[in-house]
């Protein structure tokens, strides 16, 4: 899990730079170019935010099984939400826009999921 996390996180912060370095040059010339890089910008934050919940997973799974569903969600919500998002700002295909609240809903998912998985727990004295 903690294998995934590092992953989900380090690629969060590769592609927020690449939106602050390597993307404004790219839609500089669109005419929605702004808009594009703030969609970006939307993905790459949901993106890090959610490898700090998929950490929490991370170190509750070393309690209870049930902290692994809870990174699974976070990861479908990164791929779907943020993924959408930095595709649709790479391409300007906004039909992927129908896919981005099924990632949110993951999203909310696994913030949810944080009472069953740390139900019980007690940090160790």
């Amino acid at each position: 899990m903690f294998a995934v996390v590092a992953l989900l996180g380090a690629l969060a912060v590769v592609l927020g730079a690449f939106g602050a370095h390597g993307l404004k040059g790219f839609l500089e010339t669109a005419v929605d170019g702004p808009l594009r890089l703030q969609w970006w910008n939307t993905a790459a934050h949901y993106h890090l935010v959610h490898a700090l919940l998929a950490t929490a997973f991370a170190l509750l799974s070393t309690r209870t099984t049930k902290a692994g569903v809870g990174l699974v969600l976070c990861c479908v919500g990164v791929l779907l939400f943020s993924g959408s998002l930095y595709v649709m700002t790479l391409t300007n295909l906004k039909a992927l826009g129908a896919v981005t609240p099924f990632g949110g809903l993951a999203f909310i998912a696994a913030w949810l999921w944080l009472v069953p998985a740390s139900r019980g727990w007690a940090p160790s004295r």
